[in-house]
């Protein structure tokens, strides 16, 4: 039960950090970023289809953060030293989470790939070590 309520806390904080950005950044319409979403899967469709690509986006981007943190638990049930360093085992969580997905899986998907930039990058390893490294690295145990 921790695991599943952790994920969805993942989830959830992730979500709710990615809207803000979202925003920040002058985006209007915060769909946009669970139909991207969707898009690795679907491609370019999941920005013309109906409104089912944006749950479809959202249910990924839930399956993805709780993906994340039941790596995480398992990793923590095997590696004592993540139970005695929460934070640096978050830092490092959150640092190697963006890593793999915008090196690897994104690349890998159907999603158009964006534009790189270090200070866009840096903000989104802080949320992921907020949102995804920190409730996976305290609620572990």
């Amino acid at each position: 039960m921790t695991l599943l309520l952790t994920g969805l806390l993942a989830g959830l904080l992730d979500a709710i950090a990615a809207v803000l950005l979202f925003l920040a950044r002058r985006n209007k319409d915060p769909r946009m970023l669970f139909r991207y979403i969707a898009s690795a899967v679907f491609g370019k469709g999941a920005f013309v289809k109906g409104t089912s690509m944006v749950y479809k986006g959202i249910i990924f981007h839930f399956l993805i953060a709780m993906s994340w943190v039941a790596i995480y638990f398992f990793l923590h049930a095997h590696i004592p030293w993540l139970d005695s360093h929460p934070l640096l085992a978050a830092i490092g969580y959150g640092i190697l989470v963006w890593i793999i997905m915008n090196l690897v899986v994104v690349p890998n998907s159907r999603a158009t790939p964006r534009p790189f930039s270090l200070s866009f990058a840096l903000i989104n390893v802080i949320i992921l070590i907020l949102a995804i490294g920190l409730p996976a690295a305290y609620l572990a145990g």
